[in-house]
């Protein structure tokens, strides 16, 4: 799809019309446009309309003429639009608006596709809507009639034979349970649970991280995250719905009859060729339960990291600490950013059969061979706290924490990393020198900190572009520096740069990008921010002598991987602060 309409173009003078324009293209002759001209003195109207009805030009063409005489970039909607270019604005306002968001510029101004670009009225209300500048391209108004009454249709509902064969009287049989914990979505079954097996084998297929099944009204939605983006896929009619969320509870083995509260439970399972675990919640609604459904793929547990998108520094610098005999190594970022990946990753690399590696997770998310994973439970009095306290007694090498919630934990954590204890936890922060202030807002001492932490590692994730259809383009220097907070860029990057922009094909589904990478800063203790983080000083200059230490943050690092034609610009606006 396209993120960028298709080019920028050069304003023609005011006084020149429509059909001077179209003879400049070369889309008709002077004898053809005074035959239309005559047309239209004769019964009125619009002179492209005209030209369209006497078949000179084509409703493409016209759009061209139209956007090349306001002079704004013509935009192409038939190869659908981003969703999360087209989440920007909220479906209310592109109908009342007739408005479409079709990608960000190397400005950070959002794209948007009007019927009439040169209402300055609209384009102010547009402007306030969505909290940035706004650069409106055209796109004829059957064009965004038809993009606004397509949103309603699920064109990719992959159910729909199965859902005619179910019929409204489908029942869950409870005879088709699962044996053991593996299953198989093969043989002949009842329609609804084949309907179950495809939601989630085309998931595992498409790449999707998790599920959704939305109760609404008279449906149920069926949405997949891709990349970091939810996609509606499929509709389920109200009537089967019931019977869906029914089946899903018999796999992983909740009460059917309780509707009133959350539950979560999880299904081992094979699909589409891959062995899965999903971790399973249902969630009561005002049109029913629904329910999300996390995809844990067994075989991405053990993906290398420099599979990972780590520059070969950065790497370098997340090897050297976790490779350490004691301390503490903190991955910080916000939820779904990767953080447990980039732990596994290492923990794979640590994993030879000499150390003894103990983890505390909520919840388990990839069970590992010869690891010794904890499942928090908080019923039964097993927290991150308790449970960490306990593991310090069975004598570990390793120790992964998944999350530092709490100031209990926390000062156990950092007593474990000064008494001989290698610790990898994860922690909710914005960046790296974050981390280290957060752990003494938890209660843990300054110094404790300074000693025991051996360095934190912030990270992001970002869609990686589409090798298949990327296309390049040249901006500023001084944009990516401004972008990045930076007076230098790379060495041997010109002016202007060379970059790459999402145009989307078959191979990435109109998209533009296919699979994600990090976006990663690391930051090493050294003796100059032991000092600072002893004396409390706030997270600004730790980042700041980080930096003079040659740590490159987030955007830089985003910015590098820009240039190397990895992802784009406006990936990074939406997914870097």
């Amino acid at each position: 799809m396209p993120q960028e309409a298709s080019g920028a173009t050069v304003a023609a003078p005011a006084r020149v019309g429509l059909g001077q324009v179209l003879i400049e293209m070369g889309a008709i002759s002077a004898q053809v446009l005074d035959t239309a001209l005559q047309r239209q003195r004769e019964e009125g109207g619009r002179l492209g309309e005209i030209l369209v009805a006497l078949g000179y030009i084509t409703p493409e063409v016209m759009g061209d003429g139209l956007a090349r005489r306001l002079g704004v970039p013509r935009a192409r909607l038939i190869g659908g639009v981003d969703p999360a270019i087209l989440n920007l604005l909220d479906e209310r306002s592109r109908r009342r608006y007739n408005a479409i968001p079709i990608g960000v510029d190397s400005n950070g101004a959002l794209m948007l596709a009007m019927a009439d670009p040169s209402d300055v009225l609209t384009i102010d209300d547009l402007r306030m809507l969505v909290g940035r500048d706004v650069r409106p391209a055209l796109a004829l108004e059957p064009e965004i009639e038809a993009f606004l009454a397509a949103g309603n249709v699920h064109q990719d509902n992959f159910l729909s034979g199965l859902v005619r064969e179910a019929g409204p009287s489908a029942i869950v049989d409870r005879d088709n349970e699962i044996d053991g914990d593996l299953m198989s979505f093969t043989g002949e079954t009842a329609p609804v649970v084949r309907m179950v097996g495809s939601i989630v084998s085309r998931a595992v297929e498409e790449g999707a991280s998790d599920i959704h099944l939305e109760a609404q009204a008279d449906e149920m939605l069926v949405r997949y995250r891709i990349d970091g983006v939810l996609r509606t896929v499929a509709a389920i009619p109200g009537g089967l719905s019931r019977e869906v969320v029914s089946r899903i509870k018999v796999m992983a083995e909740m009460d059917i009859a309780e509707r009133r509260v959350p539950q979560d439970g999880r299904v081992s399972l094979t699909a589409a060729g891959h062995r899965l675990d999903l971790r399973v919640v249902t969630v009561p609604t005002v049109h029913g339960e629904g329910i999300v459904i996390r995809i844990l793929d067994t075989s991405n547990a053990m993906r290398k990291l420099s599979e990972l998108g780590f520059s070969g520094d950065t790497l370098e610098r997340f090897t050297s600490c976790y490779r350490r005999p004691y301390g503490a190594v903190l991955v910080s970022g916000p939820t779904g950013s990767g953080k447990s990946t980039s732990l596994y990753g290492a923990l794979h690399s640590l994993n030879t059969g000499d150390r003894k590696i103990i983890t505390v997770e909520d919840p388990v998310e990839y069970r590992l061979a010869g690891i010794n994973q904890v499942q928090v439970n908080a019923k039964a009095g097993l927290t991150f706290a308790t449970g960490l306290r306990a593991l310090l007694r069975s004598d570990p090498d390793v120790i992964m924490v998944g999350e530092v919630r709490d100031g209990e934990t926390a000062q156990i954590m950092m007593q474990a990393a000064l008494t001989g204890h290698l610790v990898m936890a994860t922690i909710h922060t914005n960046d790296a020198a974050s981390a280290l202030t957060r752990l003494t807002e938890m209660g843990v001492e300054p110094f404790l900190s300074a000693s025991g932490v051996l360095g934190v590692l912030a990270q992001r994730l970002a869609r990686r572009l589409c090798m298949e259809c990327r296309r390049p383009v040249k901006i500023p220097a001084a944009t990516l520096r401004e972008f990045a907070a930076t007076t230098s860029l790379p060495e041997g990057v010109t002016d202007p740069a060379t970059i790459y922009q999402s145009v989307g094909c078959g191979a990435c589904r109109q998209t533009g990008y296919k699979g994600r990478l990090g976006i990663y800063e690391m930051l090493t203790m050294s003796e100059d921010i032991e000092r600072l983080t002893a004396a409390s000083a706030p997270s600004s200059e730790i980042r700041r002598q980080a930096r003079r230490e040659g740590m490159r943050t987030m955007r830089e690092d985003g910015v590098l991987k820009v240039l190397t034609g990895q992802t784009t610009l406006a990936e990074l606006a939406r997914t870097v602060a």
